[in-house]
């Protein structure tokens, strides 16, 4: 390494230091030639207190037009010096290749003045340079006959122009197809072309922005086979390519491979090009020799001839330029030009007064659009508007002139509009001309945040090295012979198709439609799993659930069912639903078959990675056709893999079901179909292997001889259960820890996990680097702290829980840091955030292991239990890296105390190794949790009877049957509850009767209850005051007794009512309950004996009678249930109360005429979420449950 230095940094007196020490002083170093610059270093003045704590670093090649030199393209300072003897170095991470470079101090010791001793270090550089000046000025290089590509074909050069369009490279293949690197506004741009007559060329990627700021950029196309890498500086985008090409390869100019002549109907490129190199060889090199495959066309010259242009940069609201306005000399008027571009939509441009007339003008930027507003004495005269999307970071020129009595505004030379005026009065300015912001009117518009060049004033350039060196105007806060801007947008880091959209400061990014959230849409709305939704306390439905949260994997919609045992996704296809029978043909030795699943294949693999268990129905039915080896499947990732076993057996074996169970019809045969029969036989079974799911083809071969016949099955890919939701460890010591390998999330990183525990502290997480480290812990038994460092001094972000967060309960936690900000969210309390700094350091550089429940020193370790921990999507294995881990568990019991609350309507809470379940047997409602209405549609005939204990099994010691099935005999109290909805009045909605000639009846005439507690007196008559419910709308009657109080509510109108019985208060010998019409009507009240033959026509739902649930155990429990049901009972969602059919009954069978009858499929537990996705040939996707 070479060193070159200003100052040599060493023992004895020197240094710099200015006259005047402000931030508008700079040493600037002339290396001579272009160099490689590797690192700098600082100190000091000697034997004094001057010394610089940071600066700036510029480069350039010619002493205009610097760049200034960044820090993962953000940080612009460089810290500096402490004392004035001690040095501080610094690496640049990209070395600088520049001739001239410029430091800039900003900060110095406030007891000294600027003092520096200044050493750089760097390397000589070298470089081939062509300058390409447009009119189909060109390279063309032809590759030499014969074989030629290779297994990797590279080309690199380094570019460097101030326009915003030209060909950078042209390459033609066949048949006229041809490939372009063209810049476009500042972007260059992939461009395919199918023939001449081929409309619009195809757009294979987009990279790079603000190109045309004429400093060199970096480009690389390295194609491999059909890929193309096109890198961008440092940016790289992966493209196909749909063709190959011949060797041709141009530069500046489109030509036709026919008759080698320049296609000018192309932008040329205007600038320059610096080692070219095409697979290693120099082809500005050999274009300088003259050799063959080269041929120099149009103005070509082997040096950098750079144009001159001075920007200025607008930085802030102290940013201004102030020129002198015309002279008396001058003719009369104003006229003023220049070219600006920024991402604000507004800002003041440029101002004057108009002293005869107490005026003002302002020129200025409003929605993207220049507007000119004149005022004279307070009062608007004037005002036009010009132009649009001004603020798109391209250079647009502006010229203002006002000459007799005609005032005219242009944008782009009139291209991007043009607006006049003829003002009454004269428009001209001998006072001061000022550009940008002036702090009186900073209340009146918006600050100008940009850049200025080729300012001209009367038609004469204003010379804006005379401004920095103050001969000419004043100015603040300025930016001079750079132009600053920043495109925010370019690399995107908006993630998951977010749009991204930027001010001069800050970007933002729109997510909507995306699916994601956060400021950079880096974080899923969706929850992984239907098992998820399911312990969000949701019911079945279509769902989109994103299988790896923040991952690059698209969220797709699927329907959950969440009332099976089973937590299912479905993929079906077009060949599933029939037996297709396969005759002999003679043009066919062979039958394949393709399914297509309309899920994307990654999302497919996902689903079936996750789920615990997959399966997939595979039949073959045969009759004299032979399966193994004439027939096999293929199944896996992508096209599949050859499978020889079949439905029921294991992989490898060649093998079917009654191979394993030895039951085959032919014992010397391993499969029914290898038995060769005349007469159908089949072999049929479940795959369950995921590594072969799903089916991808099926190929069968033995259907060619005669006789032979064969179909097939392919049943629909099921999956369920999620292995990652319940993923948990225990961690019973606060010395105790997992650790996994090092968390990669340099610019965005997302971490999730619930947690429960009864301490009051402790760290769930913790990853460190050298300087950097990301920490989640709990602070205190009510705060949860995301901290964390990336070089701009430690970040903290804290929920305060109003309730303790250590009550053993599950509580969730997801921290989100990305580029812009860092956020936390805990359970469902508000989300906390905070913004990182605009110019700061931004990659996360972790190099330790990751901690979980603990940290490296053994300290403030966690002791509780984390479960389902996320990282960028990715679920840990913390049970698996349990198992092998001193002083942590795999798993965690006890879910009810958390989701205990879920299991509604008296249902209740059980606990399961992973999970738990709501048991909704004593409970008159059913589902996931007992929370769907049980209801039934009534005819006149239509009788439920529900026996309580016969007498003498009272000293029987019976426990088959549930507590829900009986009660006791004398009963005094009763809690009953049902729902109903008809038009009949009056009817009987329930009557229960008992041995001794009591009973209880429940009547719609209004709403009236009955109680004879004592067979030697008369009924004992409740009426409601509600007036009507035979309306046909749903209502809720709750009946309670407790001795001889009662009270009776009616829902709606949410009336209650309470009474108080005259007799002793006890319900004998309870005999049995009746739903609908009663048979044996001995016992009853002539008026209520009628009512009871009438029987009731309507809805009945989750009637409550006690400990048990008739109508429930009729529907879903009759074969085990002391129910008898006559007539027609038809179960429905009458009693629903979004039901928009109340009397529309469900398509299953009907119960009538015997005793327990056919038993309905769901017994009202559900074990786990199920979801299917269906997925047929180009159907869409459904799940479910």
């Amino acid at each position: 390494m070479v060193s070159f230095f200003y100052s040599h940094l060493s023992a004895g007196a020197g240094g710099w230091s200015p006259l005047i020490s402000d931030k508008y002083q700079w040493l600037e170093v002339d290396l001579g030639e272009r160099t490689k610059i590797t690192a700098v270093a600082t100190q000091g003045r000697y034997g004094s207190s001057d010394w610089l704590t940071s600066y700036l670093l510029m480069f350039s090649d010619t002493g205009h037009n610097w760049k200034q030199y960044r820090q993962e393209d953000s940080i612009g300072s460089f810290p500096g010096n402490s004392n004035a003897d001690s040095v501080v170095q610094y690496k640049l991470q990209q070395p600088a290749i520049a001739r001239f470079l410029r430091l800039i101090p900003l900060d110095w010791n406030p007891s000294g003045r600027i003092g520096l001793r200044l050493e750089t270090y760097g390397c000589p550089y070298t470089s081939d340079v062509v300058s390409l000046n447009g009119g189909s000025s060109s390279l063309v290089y032809r590759l030499s006959p014969g074989p030629w590509r290779t297994s990797k074909e590279v080309v690199s050069l380094k570019f460097k122009t101030l326009r915003n369009s030209g060909i950078l490279l042209h390459a033609e293949g066949q048949q006229g197809v041809s490939l372009s690197l063209e810049l476009e506004r500042g972007k260059l741009q992939l461009l395919l072309r199918q023939g001449k007559t081929s409309p619009e060329p195809l757009r294979l990627a987009s990279l790079g922005s603000l190109l045309d700021d004429q400093h060199w950029h970096h480009v690389v196309l390295e194609q491999k086979n059909a890929h193309l890498n096109l890198t961008v500086d440092k940016n790289t985008e992966r493209v196909q390519l749909p063709a190959e090409f011949s060797r041709w390869l141009s530069l500046g100019a489109i030509h036709s491979l026919r008759s080698q002549k320049p296609d000018t109907s192309s932008k040329d490129l205007h600038g320059c090009i610096e080692n070219l190199l095409y697979n290693g060889f120099n082809l500005i090199e050999l274009a300088k020799n003259s050799d063959h495959q080269v041929t120099v066309r149009g103005n070509v010259t082997f040096s950098c001839a750079e144009p001159v242009s001075v920007a200025l940069t607008f930085t802030g609201p102290q940013s201004f330029l102030q020129l002198p306005g015309t002279t008396a000399s001058s003719p009369g008027g104003v006229s003023v030009g220049f070219q600006f571009r920024t991402w604000n939509k507004g800002g003041l441009l440029f101002t004057f007064s108009l002293p005869q007339q107490e005026g003002m003008v302002w020129l200025y930027l409003s929605d993207a659009r220049l507007r000119l507003m004149i005022h004279i004495s307070g009062s608007v005269v004037l005002e036009l508007s010009a132009g649009a999307a001004l603020n798109d970071g391209q250079w647009h020129s502006v010229d203002f002139t006002a000459r007799r009595g005609r005032l005219t505004i242009s944008v782009d030379k009139g291209e991007g509009g043009i607006a006049h005026a003829a003002p009454s009065f004269p428009v001209t300015t001998e006072s001061q001309l000022f550009f940008g912001g002036k702090s009186e009117f900073r209340n009146l518009f918006e600050t100008f945040q940009g850049c200025m060049r080729l300012l001209t004033v009367e038609n004469q350039p204003v010379d804006l090295i005379k401004v920095q060196q103050r001969l000419l105007g004043n100015y603040s806060q300025l930016q001079i012979d750079m132009c600053g801007i920043i495109d925010r947008c370019s690399p995107s880091h908006c993630e998951h198709g977010g749009r991204c959209s930027q001010s001069w400061t800050v970007f933002h990014c729109n997510c909507s439609d995306t699916g994601y959230s956060g400021a950079t849409c880096h974080s899923s709305v969706y929850e992984q799993s239907c098992e998820a939704y399911k312990h969000n306390g949701n019911t079945s439905g279509h769902f989109y659930i994103d299988v790896d949260g923040s991952g690059p994997i698209k969220p797709q919609l699927v329907y959950c069912n969440m009332t099976g045992d089973t937590h299912t996704h479905t993929h079906t296809h077009t060949h599933m639903l029939l037996h297709l029978a396969l005759r002999p043909s003679p043009a066919v030795s062979q039958h394949s078959v393709h399914f297509d699943y309309s899920t994307q294949e990654e999302q497919l693999l996902a689903a079936i990675s996750q789920s615990e268990h997959c399966e997939q129905e595979l039949s073959y039915h045969c009759r004299k056709s032979q399966g193994s080896p004439f027939s096999w499947w293929l199944g896996g990732p992508g096209q599949g893999r050859v499978q020889t076993y079949w439905g029921g057996a294991h992989p490898g074996s060649q093998q079917c079901a009654c191979g394993l169970q030895g039951d085959c019809v032919d014992l010397q045969h391993y499969c029914n179909c290898d038995a060769d029969r005349l007469e159908w036989t089949e072999d049929s079974g479940l795959l369950t292997h995921k590594d072969t799911l799903p089916v991808r083809s099926l190929v069968l071969g033995d259907i060619q001889r005669p006789g032979s016949e064969a179909a097939y099955r392919v049943g629909p890919l099921r999956c369920h259960g999620d292995k990652n939701f319940w993923n948990a460890a225990f961690f019973d010591k606060e010395t105790s820890y997992l650790h996994f390998p090092t968390f990669h999330g340099e610019l965005s990183a997302d971490i999730s996990f619930l947690f429960k525990t009864t301490g009051s502290s402790g760290v769930f997480l913790e990853n460190l680097g050298i300087k950097d480290f990301i920490r989640i812990e709990l602070s205190s038994s009510t705060q949860v702290v995301f901290s964390f460092d990336v070089g701009n001094g430690p970040l903290e972000v804290r929920v305060e829980s109003s309730v303790p967060l250590n009550d053993n309960r599950w509580h969730r936690v997801r921290a989100e840091r990305n580029v812009k900000e860092a956020s936390l969210r805990l359970d469902e309390l508000p989300v906390a955030t905070q913004e990182a700094p605009t110019d700061g350091h931004f990659h996360l550089q972790l190099n330790s292991q990751l901690f979980i429940g603990g940290t490296a020193s053994r300290q403030k370790g966690f002791r509780g239990c984390i479960r389902s921990l996320q990282l960028n999507g990715v679920t840990l294995d913390l049970e698996e890296r349990a198992k092998i881990t001193p002083g942590v568990q795999p798993g965690c019991p006890g879910h009810c105390s958390s989701y205990g609350s879920l299991c509604q309507n008296h249902g209740r809470c059980v606990e399961r190794a992973s999970g738990f379940q709501c048991d909704c047997s004593l409970s008159a409602y059913a589902g996931v949790f007992c929370q769907t209405e049980v209801s039934a549609s009534f005819k006149p005939g239509t009788s439920v009877s529900y026996t309580f204990k016969e007498p003498y099994e009272l000293s029987r010691n019976r426990s088959a049957l549930p507590s829900s099935i009986y009660s006791e005999m004398t009963l005094r109290a009763e809690n009953i509850s049902l729902s109903f909805r008809t038009n009949q009045s009056p009817a009987l909605l329930l009557y229960v009767s008992s041995y001794y000639r009591e009973y209880l009846a429940v009547l719609i005439n209004k709403l009236e209850v009955r109680y004879k507690l004592d067979s030697s007196r008369d009924a004992e008559v409740l009426r409601s005051s509600v007036r009507n419910v035979a309306n046909g709308q749903l209502h809720t009657v709750t009946i309670k007794r407790l001795t001889d109080s009662v009270s009776v509510q009616v829902k709606p109108p949410h009336q209650q009512v309470y009474f108080n019985l005259t007799s002793d208060g006890e319900f004998n010998a309870v005999k049995s309950l009746v739903l609908g019409r009663v048979h044996e009507s001995d016992d009853l009240d002539p008026d209520l004996a009628k009512l009871a033959s009438l029987g009731f026509t309507g809805c009945l739902s989750v009637v409550h009678f006690n400990t048990i649930s008739p109508l429930k155990a009729a529907l879903r429990h009759s074969d085990t249930s002391p129910v008898i049901i006559t007539g027609p009972l038809v179960q429905s969602n009458c009693g629903s109360a979004a039901s928009t059919n109340p009397y529309a009954a469900e398509n299953t069978p009907h119960l009538s005429g015997k005793k327990g009858g056919a038993s309905f499929a769901s017994s009202g537990i559900c074990k786990e979420a199920v979801y299917e996705f269906i997925c047929c040939c180009k159907v869409g996707v459904y799940i479910y449950i």
